[in-house]
């Protein structure tokens, strides 16, 4: 495989996001009525798309459709005016960057985050680097894991599957990697454990960002 592209999943893997989320959601939480939730029990409530996420964190017998509704129209309410209190790239993001570009391998975010904050996010913390295109949660586009946003990026890049990786901290980056025949790598840094990853699929986990380097160089050499 000689790797030209990487596509990145955005929170728990370019930026910690999860104090900025934890916060907005447990005001939305709370404005209706809601116990809160400390900030750890986020790292398994986010994932897939702000309807789920408060799928998992409303009372069980609260989360019918309507209420997840108006948690989800609170929620954005709430992030727009937060979003960018702590978050922060994790270390190592910034220089891995660095040698994939110099590497001259395309970039692209793909997140379930909402299209509006995905951008935002970006190009706020990581305007120094060449990610394009960059794609959130949006109508009409079935969100992850379904590969339909990869394959979009892969389609856009006129690249086949084979000569592109994934890197991504859940199990549903390895499972939406899998389904468009990208290679799945697994960052051990975000919200979600080894064992779940490799568990879904990743076929390599990087611990620091600029493993991805000795990764793809390696992938180069074998080819």
């Amino acid at each position: 495989m000689i790797p030209r592209a990487v596509i990145f999943d955005l929170d728990g893997t370019l930026l910690d996001t999860l104090a900025d989320i934890g916060e907005a959601a447990n005001r939305a939480l709370v404005s209706l009525g809601f116990p809160p939730h400390e900030p750890a029990r986020y790292r398994n409530f986010v994932g897939a798309g702000v309807r789920v996420l408060f799928a998992r964190a409303l009372p069980g017998t609260a989360a019918d459709e309507a209420t997840i509704t108006r948690c989800a129209r609170n929620f954005q309410e709430q992030y727009a005016r937060n979003w960018n209190q702590a978050t922060r790239p994790y270390d190592g993001i910034g220089q891995m960057l660095d040698q994939v570009l110099q590497r001259k391998l395309k970039m692209a975010v793909l997140s379930n985050k909402p299209d509006d904050f995905t951008r935002r996010c970006v190009q706020h913390y990581l305007a120094a680097w060449p990610l394009d295109p960059v794609l959130g949660q949006r109508e009409g586009v079935g969100r992850k894991p379904d590969p339909a946003g990869a394959l979009e990026i892969l389609n856009q890049w006129q690249i086949p599957p084979t000569q592109c990786l994934y890197l991504g901290d859940s199990d549903i980056d390895m499972q939406t990697a899998t389904a468009a025949g990208v290679l799945p790598i697994g960052a051990t840094w975000g919200f979600r454990t080894a064992e779940e990853l490799t568990g879904s699929g990743a076929r390599y986990l990087i611990h620091h960002p600029m493993e991805l380097i000795d990764l793809v160089d390696g992938l180069t050499r074998e080819t």
